[in-house]
């Protein structure tokens, strides 16, 4: 079995979402139909999604990580909901770490279960450095990184965030 997280970014402009769907695609193709894939996600809107959506597609389980007791009801955004929910009934585990509210405690929490279930790391990043909120892409990078986890970053020419 094979355990690979992914961290990335939220906001993907439109062009990008893709190209990271077919770069996903093919980083897992290698593990379709085998049985041995497992994807962990937070299941956030952009790269978590395009993920977890990739790692079904290759007929992967999936666990998804909760940051928090409210994320579904304070962090969702409605045109995200449908996927998400859809995620979270997809998954074969759902970890909801044991936090009230969504805040930068509970990503920091999030992106440590990540690091400590995963034999890689997908990071689906720009390269920016941490923005000093914790929690964030390049964060999850370098604890993996300094964990002595292996990172994957997927950021295909003409990828760009949005906004």
């Amino acid at each position: 079995m094979t355990a690979i997280a992914v961290t990335g970014h939220l906001e993907l402009a439109e062009g990008t979402v893709p190209l990271v769907r077919a770069a996903l695609g093919d980083l897992l193709r290698p593990y379709a139909g085998d049985g041995r894939l497992v994807g962990v996600s937070c299941i956030a809107k952009g790269a978590d999604t395009l993920f977890a959506e990739a790692v079904l597609a290759v007929g992967g389980r999936l666990v998804v990580v909760v940051p928090s007791r409210d994320y579904r009801r304070s962090t969702v955004e409605a045109e995200h909901g449908a996927s998400y929910d859809r995620l979270v009934e997809a998954a074969e585990e759902v970890l909801v770490l044991p936090y009230a509210t969504a805040d930068r405690q509970a990503y920091e929490a999030a992106n440590a279960v990540l690091v400590e279930r995963a034999d890689r790391l997908v990071a689906v990043w720009d390269g920016a450095p941490p923005t000093g909120k914790g929690g964030g892409t390049a964060d999850a990078v370098l604890e993996a990184r300094a964990a002595g986890i292996p990172v994957d970053v997927v950021w295909p020419d003409g990828a760009a965030r949005r906004g």
